[in-house]
């Protein structure tokens, strides 16, 4: 992205952020008509493209075909050995995110939206200051905020980057570390100690909740618990960190009992938090967690909207798309009621994988809910079984009748959650699946077992 010289210049709408979000919505916005800013400090694409999701994926990627040799080799069918060029690896990550960031950039400037490299800091309703980059004051009748989150450390748990760092520090290593402790298992520490556990990295995961994968309901997290450990990961769940540090070239970590656990690397994955700090004269509040309040249009303040991580309600890159694109409908005229994300979609990525969509078990039950589960195993799915790796389940959760959740684990259920999504969105019953033909053999066969599987009330 490129600097531009606007003076103090006039928009429609100013967007604060270029991640997936505000990137979205301007695209929307000019391609509907209004003259459009939007503001972005660092590379288009936001953290999910810079330093989150697409440089993971690529990781995870490299290291894809040593787990599905690894399952074969179980059973007896190949040997030999593959390396994993991490050097080569890390430029063709490199590569790819400047690239894919480039070529947003100019597919917005096609779409007739003006790019401002800087820091785009509210000063009041409708007004903001550009600075570290262009410096420039710009005005608009409306402003959305999409300024994302970062890396979220508790005191005595801060990156320090030597030997104790965050996931962007991680991302950029030149070179892969013998051990590596990972504090936080959700899906950011699970994705990274997936790819460094196939470099042989020795792991350790730490999380202080009862459970891997806290957001997940217990008989996912277990059965990951099975499969890491097989892996050869040491997984220590309801552990309390009590501090970690760089002390004589290793990261130290001291958990709350007094065990002291050393590694060459740690990783801080405990979470993200909101980048507010260009916000204090946006004219908006922030929850307890530190997010932005929003109201039923996405609405932090009059004509100022704000979406994705900064609100808090989802924090995933196609949530923010999802949002942007609707406040820049809104402010078009085409959105007249409230905002609905619908049944929304989210995935654990590695050798074995998690897809959720809509509620959960645990969530309905903590509601004063007694949802219905159904359960089928992936050892009935032939591709899962073709490809040698049959651990796993696909669930179905019901709220009396109506389908409102489903999740899976197992080899490469990512693949299952748009078909899942509008399984759950449209409510579908075993009686309403019969409009349905399932293509034989593939893995949505396993969608269609657990929603005509038998179906037990679920209990605390």
């Amino acid at each position: 992205m490129v600097n531009v010289s606007v003076g103090g210049a006039a928009f429609d709408v100013i967007v604060v952020g270029g991640g997936p979000g505000g990137a979205a919505a301007a695209g929307v916005l000019a391609r509907g008509g209004k003259k459009v800013a939007l503001v972005e400090e660092a590379g288009l694409g936001g953290t999910c493209l810079n330093h989150g999701c697409i440089p993971t994926k690529f990781f995870l990627a490299a290291t894809a075909p040593l787990g599905a040799l690894r399952d074969h080799q179980r059973h007896g069918i190949v040997s030999g050995e593959l390396k994993v060029d991490f050097a080569a690896l890390q430029k063709r990550k490199n590569r790819f995110v400047q690239g894919a960031s480039a070529a947003l950039g100019k597919a917005l400037q096609v779409a007739g939206v003006t790019l401002i490299q800087g820091r785009g800091v509210c000063k009041g309703a409708g007004l903001v200051q550009c600075e570290g980059g262009t410096q420039a004051t710009l005005r608009a009748a409306d402003v959305i905020l999409a300024t994302g989150s970062r890396a979220a450390a508790f005191p005595g748990l801060e990156p320090d980057g030597a030997a104790v760092l965050d996931s962007t520090m991680l991302l950029s290593l030149e070179r892969v570390p013998e051990s590596l402790i990972i504090v936080g298992a959700g899906a950011i520490g699970m994705e990274f100690s997936d790819f460094f556990s196939a470099l042989g990295v020795k792991v350790t995961l730490v999380e202080g909740m009862p459970q891997l994968v806290p957001a997940e309901d217990a008989d996912i997290a277990e059965e990951l618990r099975k499969i890491v450990q097989k892996s050869g990961r040491v997984c220590l769940t309801g552990q309390k960190v009590a501090s970690v540090l760089t002390r004589g070239g290793q990261a130290e970590l001291t958990l709350a009992d007094g065990r002291v656990l050393t590694a060459e690397k740690a990783l801080i994955a405990v979470g993200r938090k909101a980048n507010t700090q260009a916000l204090e004269h946006a004219g908006c509040a922030l929850d307890k967690r530190g997010f932005v309040v929003t109201n039923a249009f996405l609405e932090a303040a009059p004509h100022c909207h704000a979406i994705g991580d900064v609100n808090g309600l989802a924090l995933l890159a196609h949530a923010a798309e999802h949002q942007g694109e609707w406040a820049a409908r809104r402010i078009l005229g085409l959105e007249k009621g409230e905002y609905s994300s619908g049944p929304v979609p989210s995935c654990i990525f590695g050798h074995v994988e998690i897809m959720r969509v809509g509620r959960t078990a645990k969530e309905l039950l903590a509601s004063g809910s007694r949802p219905g589960v159904a359960v089928s195993p992936m050892s009935l799915n032939p591709i899962a079984q073709a490809h040698g790796s049959s651990t796993g389940f696909v669930k179905a959760v019901r709220q009396g009748d109506v389908l409102v959740g489903m999740a899976a684990i197992g080899h490469n259920v990512s693949h299952l959650v748009t078909a899942a999504q509008l399984l759950v969105l449209h409510g579908h019953t075993p009686e309403t699946l019969r409009r349905f033909m399932f293509a034989h053999p593939t893995l949505d066969e396993s969608l269609k077992n657990v929603l005509t599987a038998p179906e037990t009330i679920a209990v605390l």
